[in-house]
């Protein structure tokens, strides 16, 4: 077994402590369904989902339904807290519908973009490998409950409170976030589809303002949901704002900017056009661009 696989499975128990913690903390002071804390079902469910589509997806060798259950997650998860929850306020409705919105649009985009190139590279090693492929599934799971932690709780939470100015400045900033990742998202595609550009990096439209606005976006969005979350939470639920935290962290620092930007250096690090575009835009939080 290679040394990679041995760290796989060493990591499994970790990641469900962590998830198990978190359960935990967002159940507190949480309704129940079936004397079960809703929250808790929720996590569950986020790891059940992903195993499940994992075994047929192992046994084909592919990678092709990963994000699409990703966003099946988000959207199943939402859906079992707003139906479970005897009594949900319209501060719940509001950060269902958000989730839902984000999670149909973002995985249909992520599904039909690696059925067109056929491969997402990622996985081309490690869906050969049990333990490594299956980490990757149920990292998802565990990236699923981390990232709509604060929203969950304050579907299924106790307290119901009035839509406030919390509410109104986390949907203003989750709308400048969603449209930021859209608008970012069909840029990139629409230059991508012209063969023209095959070997060329986008420095155009909003790819002007800022080097990855789709994840600046998101970023953007996640942080909303945490506003609008934050007064229907209490006692341990507060540690589920970890959301947004952990949304910035992954992309900035592990699977997102870190793998794009070094993937791009490859590939345009000797163009002087590149350097002069990495030199004068910056790399997530958008500004003007500079002549």
């Amino acid at each position: 077994m290679k040394k990679s696989e041995r760290q796989a499975i060493a990591a499994l128990p970790i990641i469900l402590v962590v998830a198990a913690l978190v359960a935990v903390a967002g159940s507190s002071a949480g309704q129940r369904a079936f004397g079960v804390p809703v929250f808790a079902l929720c996590a569950l469910l986020s790891f059940v989902i992903n195993w499940l589509v994992f075994v047929p997806s192992y046994l084909a060798r592919t990678e092709h339904y990963f994000d699409l259950t990703g966003s099946t997650c988000y959207v199943t998860l939402t859906l079992v807290a707003l139906l479970l929850t005897p009594s949900v306020d319209a501060r719940g409705v509001v950060l269902g519908v958000m989730v839902i919105v984000w999670a149909l649009r973002l995985g249909s985009f992520l599904f039909l973009r690696v059925r067109r190139s056929g491969r997402d590279a990622r996985f081309d090693e490690m869906k050969q490998s049990f333990p490594r492929f299956l980490m990757a599934w149920t990292l998802q799971g565990l990236w699923v409950l981390f990232t709509a932690a604060c929203a969950l709780t304050a579907i299924s939470a106790t307290a119901a409170l009035p839509l406030d100015a919390f509410a109104l400045i986390g949907s203003l900033l989750w709308l400048a976030g969603f449209a930021m990742e859209v608008i970012a998202d069909a840029q990139k595609s629409a230059f991508k589809a012209d063969p023209d550009n095959a070997d060329r990096f986008i420095s155009s439209g909003l790819w002007a303002w800022s080097r990855h606005p789709n994840y600046a976006g998101e970023i953007l969005l996640w942080l909303g949901i945490a506003v609008i979350a934050y007064p229907a939470l209490q006692g341990w639920q507060l540690a589920t704002l970890i959301s947004p935290v952990f949304v910035y962290v992954l992309l900035t620092r592990i699977s997102g900017i870190p793998l794009l930007e070094s993937r791009a250096n490859r590939k345009w690090g000797d163009d002087p056009a590149y350097q002069d575009y990495k030199a004068r835009t910056p790399v997530l939080w958008p500004r003007p661009p500079r002549s």
